[in-house]
Parts: structure tokens; sequence; C-alpha cells
């Protein structure tokens, strides 16, 4: 599924071709690959106004405070113009305002992503992944999926019960 929407969809991106004699006319292309440049604005945005945020909590800000009506009030819809669902919209249009002051963030250090790629693919895969052949996850804690520190949850389904820990971090005025 997605994370988040963004504006993006038939955006035309047009450059001048290189020919012989010059540039001639217009090449264009039509996708949706320009919603990535206004989510990494956003993320810009967000990381002026707090520079000491790791890109998680800036992520985790993006996602917490997406909007998940459209912008008359009416629910997103997918490109059948049928209610859009979480796999159609991931946590819902991204609000640049929003982002700036969520409240609330999860946050995800360095070591929790390595311990999380140690789980899934041990040694081996951490070094490839950080390109580091010294690295070791002999010191990391294991930290399976559904236990890393993000705003979406996910879960293995099991028939016995299952606890799902998250810590936030007041990131607004203290009340």
């Amino acid at each position: 599924k997605p994370d988040i929407l963004a504006p993006g969809l038939n955006i035309i991106a047009a450059w001048p071709p290189l020919t012989i004699l010059g540039s001639g006319p217009f090449n264009i292309r039509s996708g949706t690959s320009m919603s990535t440049p206004h989510v990494s604005g956003i993320a810009a945005l967000v990381k002026s106004s707090h520079p000491d945020w790791s890109a998680a909590a800036i992520k985790s800000a993006i996602l917490t405070t997406a909007d998940i009506t459209d912008s008359a009030g009416g629910p997103i819809l997918d490109e059948q113009h049928q209610r859009a669902t979480a796999y159609a919209m991931g946590a819902g249009h991204a609000n640049p305002i929003k982002a700036i002051d969520p409240g609330l963030v999860y946050d995800l250090s360095i070591t929790e992503y390595a311990g999380y790629i140690c789980a899934l693919l041990g040694d081996q895969g951490l070094a490839t992944i950080a390109r580091d052949p010294t690295l070791s996850c002999k010191m990391l804690p294991k930290i399976p999926e559904a236990q890393l520190n993000y705003p979406s949850i996910t879960v293995p389904l099991r028939t016995r019960p299952f606890t799902v820990n998250r810590t936030v971090t007041n990131v607004g005025p203290i009340n």
C-alpha cells in the first residue's frame, strides 16, 4: 500500500530534446511520479522547521497529519471514483501545514532500524544494506516488524492475543 497521497496524477513533465540542430519540439510524459517531489518538499519544509528531527519523525509527522477527506470534506476517491481504502491512499492526502506541528511523532533510531534488518535478514543483510561488511547483529536487539515504532501497525494473524508496543514523543506544547 502507499504510505501517503500527494499531488501527482496526470502531471505533465516536459523537456526539450537534443537534436543535431539544437532543441526541437518538447517531449512530454504524464504520470504520477511528480508526487515524489511534492512529498520531498513537504519533508524539507518540516525539516526546516525542526532541524533536529530524524527522518522517521518527519515521516511520522507527514503520515499522522494527513487529510482523510478531499478539499470539499467528502471522501477521497480512487481511480474508479469509489471511496478509496487505505490500500489506495495510505494515511491520506499530505497536508504540509499540519505536518509542521503534528503534536506527537513516532520516532525510530538507526539502532532500531538495524535491529529490524537483523531480525529479517541477519548479518549479511545488515552488511549489504548498510554497505559495511564489518557490521554485525551480535550486539543489536532483534526487532520484529510488528514492533517497529512506526505510525502504521502491521501484525501477524495469530489465534493467540498479540501485543504491539508504540512510543510517541510529544513535540507540541506542554499543556
